[in-house]
């Protein structure tokens, strides 16, 4: 397809006469993406087990790649993330040997949300790699079958572009491993395969339900073709016949088959039948030369665009399941039926999968992700511990740690911090928060504890109660809306709250009443595009269907604010709402989604739009950007590869810094969207739909694989302001907050357990190295210049055996050496000062196992810092501020107590250390000596250094200060009164070991 800025003579955004240079992925080399999850699983349709092994199991996710369970669904890892596509609608394991895996990509679905994928993957080794095999055309596959004799021999049901039609569409086979493909079925490029079965016992029979459904380019708009209908093959797919004999006609509204064959009685065939007349579960006791309709109850095979799922117990052609919005099972081969997996189960049924040994033993693939029995539907394996969840939309609020909140597909809403207080982000962190699932979430800038979203709720976290606060409007059917509506508040006023139909909704009073400040902002009379059109002629007529899909109000007035509409207009009112214009980029044509409007920060004027125009069947990017109001447009698009972009965002701290969210990872502009370059950095491969930047941190929210943040890109702020000369950088560090967790007293969750990862508990240090140095030292400074802290390239990591020092797992810390090579690092500084330490500079934590604080010093005090870098000599140096954790009251007076107390402590410990070795080294010269005077030396020395005899002695002073230094140093809390008398004791011992030290110095 020609590039749409073709047509709209348009051209991508150049900044002077020369496109600048994209970035350097030495630069983002350092930058780390975290997943917060939740841990909930998310739509999951591709579900099989692995032969002769009973307890493992793969599933494909439909944004979220493949996983694994090696212990019947207790933990599942990803086995797919590195490759360039997430989208998933089938994964089979070939029956002859268990370590081929075949992977179709695409959702195999066809729905309003789906992401398209790029063919079939291939694995010959269980999963660890993967090599990508054809059919890269398909977009989406949705069902494959493994032959039972050859590893090698494949049939693929493509079911083609969602939004157009393809050429590459129909049921594929190839007899060696995907190296070649042929196309065994097919009518023409409407008409998809939608599932393929093979005969258990004739594997050269073989089974193929044609579907010729394809997504219109509105919301929930579809069409299905002439040519749908089940076909058998008794030549492994050399030739095909119709097998139809009393099913429903194309003229009764014939759509999606499903089928599924009794492996006990291969003559028995079961199918679900979606039609507009006579849909229902039918049986075939013939091979499919006849059929009877067993039932009609809509519950078992309606909704055929999302289902199609019967599957026969391996032992009893009696027993079959069906899989919809619930799941049931008959006993009596069909005749009667009971819901025997549903709600709180979770809802939508995909996938069923057998253990064909042991049928009591059942995989089932849901929209809540992948879920296990082992004893026949008794009990399950959870799916909360799949972080996969589909997310539309993703916000933030102003509390610290901050909340990270979206709608979940078909799981409701999700309120997480970015944050735990156990060292990870766990279960304890989230909850539900009210909202549709499919919606925005939008928090009171006013107020945490309440939040808004959907269409439109409210929800009070201190009570759990929702109210509809939605406009009278939405209630009569006025206007119209869509499930993911718009709701934010204004950045400007506070109490000012957006919410969009077709329509503009404002409130100023949480809902309690609202103005409307828009007429309808969609197009009265949109075009069909060719995309869904036969012959010249549409395939259905839209009317007028659209709404307003995106809102940007502006940041600095309340007069500005942008909307975009799914069905391709772009408006701007600056009189608050009395007066809009069209602004539409020239030539953007109908249902060319605006999926995302994003106000400029530095500038009223400006604006950035995110079209997505998958729903036309094009898939390439188009970033709009204007300086003016929209008076004037710039395609921005070069460096994004041929990918739907979501979203963009300019970054509120740096001018000319943009985020794009595509479908399949992050992009990065340091020009205002001149160039763009990948940031997907250690991220899968998945649909990215909307992201936000708080403060330093870049957050997602995927439709596939949950929750992301990329903690502090300031460093990227800086390469944007100025890009890196021959010298070495250090770029400004942001503000660190000291945070504690407690470690000491409560038992961890065990390592299965599901848990996403926290920010680096200390100071981010970013720093860029122009070429390989052969030293570099990073050194903490107070306010004194004072080094509080070294690190150096030429340090040897200490390792703490776990074996001699039974310290918590949790605890210990991989060594890592400051980074030498060109590009740009990270170290963490832990915020703690120098490590203690014994004779031989061996860290005080190998001595004193109970200290909490590492194989390092005590907390740095709060305040103000210098952080120095040196590189080969030459020195450049940044400020650090150091804060205290917002949440903590103690009172300054008490924080001041604590701090000096501590220095002080820590202080001695040091002096100590230095006496120990200084008097090991007089006692070492004395025990040659038989002078008596000597000897009353030695013996005085050894009593100092082994706590025996009369007065102060080290072990002793060591061991009050240790106390002191655990027990002040576990909270930010004034010390007891405890803890001051033993300081105190402390102190006084020291004092009198001074003079100690100075009559044994002689």
């Amino acid at each position: 397809m020609r590039p749409l800025w073709t047509s709209l003579g348009l051209a991508p955004f150049v900044i002077g006469s020369a496109v600048a240079q994209p970035i350097d992925p030495l630069l983002t080399r350092h930058l780390s993406w975290r997943c917060i999850g939740p841990h909930r699983g998310g739509r999951t349709v591709g579900a099989v087990g692995v032969p002769g092994k009973p307890n493992e199991f793969l599933i494909g996710v439909n944004n979220g790649g493949v996983w694994k369970t090696t212990d019947y669904g207790r933990t599942w890892v990803p086995v797919f993330d590195d490759q360039p596509t997430g989208s998933v609608g089938w994964v089979s394991v070939a029956p002859s040997d268990g370590d081929t895996v075949y992977v179709g990509c695409g959702e195999g679905l066809q729905r309003p949300d789906l992401s398209v994928g790029d063919g079939v993957y291939k694995s010959k080794d269980g999963g660890r790699t993967w090599v990508h095999v054809g059919l890269r055309d398909v977009q989406q596959i949705a069902c494959m079958a493994v032959d039972p004799r050859s590893a090698d021999t494949v049939y693929v049901a493509a079911l083609g572009h969602p939004y157009g039609p393809n050429a590459e569409r129909g049921l594929y086979k190839t007899t060696d491993g995907g190296s070649t493909w042929r196309k065994v079925l097919g009518p023409d490029a409407e008409t998809g395969a939608a599932q393929v079965v093979i005969d258990p016992k004739r594997p050269d029979t073989v089974y193929c339900a044609l579907w010729a459904g394809r997504q219109g380019p509105w919301e929930n708009g579809r069409w299905q073709g002439p040519k749908s209908g089940l076909y058998k093959s008794t030549d492994g797919g050399e030739t095909w016949n119709p097998v139809m004999n009393g099913m429903p006609t194309i003229a009764q509204g014939l759509g999606r088959i499903g089928i599924g064959v009794a492996p006990s009685d291969p003559d028995r065939i079961y199918a679900t039948v979606d039609a507009r007349e006579k849909g229902g579960v039918y049986r075939s006791d013939d091979a499919g030369r006849t059929w009877k309709l067993l039932d009609e109850d809509h519950r078992l095979w309606g909704r055929g665009d999302d289902f199609a799922e019967i599957k026969v117990d391996p032992l009893n052609a009696d027993t079959v399941y069906c899989a919809n919005t619930a799941a049931y099972k008959s006993t009596d081969g069909g005749h009667t039926w009971t819901c025997w997996k549903g709600a709180p189960g979770g809802d939508d049924y995909h996938t069923v999968w057998i253990d064909p040994v042991n049928p009591q033993t059942v995989l089932m693939a849901s929209d809540q992700g992948a879920t296990i029995t082992v004893n026949g539907g008794a009990t399950w394996s959870s799916w909360y511990n799949q972080p996969t969840a589909q997310f539309y939309h993703v916000s933030t609020d102003d509390q610290w740690p901050y909340m990270v909140y979206g709608g979940q597909q078909e799981s409701g809403s999700v309120g997480i911090r970015s944050r735990g207080d156990d060292g990870q982000v766990t279960f304890r962190e989230w909850h539900p928060v009210g909202v549709e699932e499919y919606g925005y979430v939008a928090v009171d800038p006013t107020d945490p504890d309440i939040v808004f979203g959907g269409k439109i709720t409210k929800f009070d976290k201190r009570t759990g109660q929702v109210q509809n606060v939605s406009p009278e409007a939405v209630r009569s059917g006025k206007y119209r809306f869509l499930r993911t509506a718009p709701v934010l508040f204004s950045p400007v006023d506070k109490k000012l709250l957006y919410f969009a139909g077709n329509v503009l909704f404002a409130s100023t009073d949480r809902g309690g009443s609202w103005k409307v400040l828009s007429s309808d902002l969609s197009r009265e009379k949109p075009d069909v595009p060719s995309s869904f059109q036969t012959d010249g002629r549409p395939m259905a007529e839209p009317g007028r269907r659209g709404v307003v899909y995106s809102v940007g109000p502006s940041h600095f007035t309340t007069d500005t604010v942008w909307c975009g509409t799914d069905d391709g207009l772009v408006w701007v009112t600056q009189n608050g709402g009395k007066d809009w214009k069209d602004v539409t980029p020239p030539g953007l044509t109908s249902w060319s989604k605006v999926s995302q409007i994003d106000a400029g920060h530095f500038d009223d004027a400006t604006a950035y739009v995110a079209v997505n125009r998958i729903r036309c069947d094009d898939p390439k990017p188009y970033v709009y950007v204007t300086h003016d109001y929209g008076r004037t447009w710039k395609l921005a698009v070069s460096g994004l590869p041929d990918d739907p972009v979501n979203a963009v965002r300019e970054d509120p701290s740096c001018p000319g810094l943009l985020y794009a969210a595509t479908e399949r990872m992050v992009h990065v502009s340091l020009d205002d969207g001149a160039n763009w370059s990948p940031l997907r950095l250690n991220m899968p491969c998945t649909s990215v739909r909307d992201l936000v930047v708080h403060d330093d941190d870049l957050v997602i929210g995927t439709h596939g694989r949950s929750f992301w943040i990329l903690d502090n890109v300031s460093s990227l702020r800086s390469v944007c302001k100025d890009r890196p000369s021959s010298s070495a950088l250090l770029f400004p560090p942001q503000l660190a907050t000291r945070v504690r967790w407690n470690m000491n007293t409560d038992t961890p969750l065990p390592p299965e357990e599901p848990g996403g990862k926290n920010p680096p508990d200390g100071a981010i240090l970013d720093y860029w190295l122009p070429a390989d140095a052969k030293s570099v030292v990073i050194e903490v400074l107070d306010g004194d210049l004072h080094v509080v802290r070294r690190y150096s390239s030429d340090d040897v990591p200490f390792r703490i055996d776990p074996k001699t020092v039974p310290s918590p797992t949790y605890w210990l810390r991989e060594p890592k050496s400051v980074g030498t090579t060109k590009g740009a690092h990270r170290w963490l500084w832990d915020m703690r000062r120098d490590p203690l330490t014994v004779g031989g500079g061996v860290p005080m934590t190998a001595v004193l196992r109970d200290t909490p604080f590492g194989a390092t010093g005590p907390w740095a005090p709060i305040g103000t810092y210098t952080v120095r870098l040196t590189v080969d000599g030459a020195s450049v140096e940044q400020p650090l501020t150091l804060r205290l954790d917002p949440r903590v009251t103690t009172s300054p007076e008490g924080l001041t107590v604590q701090s000096e107390m501590l220095t002080t402590t820590y202080r001695i410990l040091k002096t100590v250390a230095a006496w120990r070795n200084e008097l090991q080294t007089l006692g070492q010269a004395l025990k040659s000596s038989s002078k008596a005077e000597d000897v009353a030396r030695l013996k005085s020395i050894e009593q100092a250094l082994g706590g025996t005899g009369p007065g102060p002695s080290i072990p002793s002073l060591e061991l009050g200060c240790r106390t002191v230094m655990s027990e002040a140093d576990e909270s930010d809390m004034s010390p007891t009164e405890a803890v001051r008398k033993l300081f105190d004791t402390c102190l006084t011992q020291y004092l009198e070991l001074e003079k100690t030290m100075k009559n044994l110095r002689g």
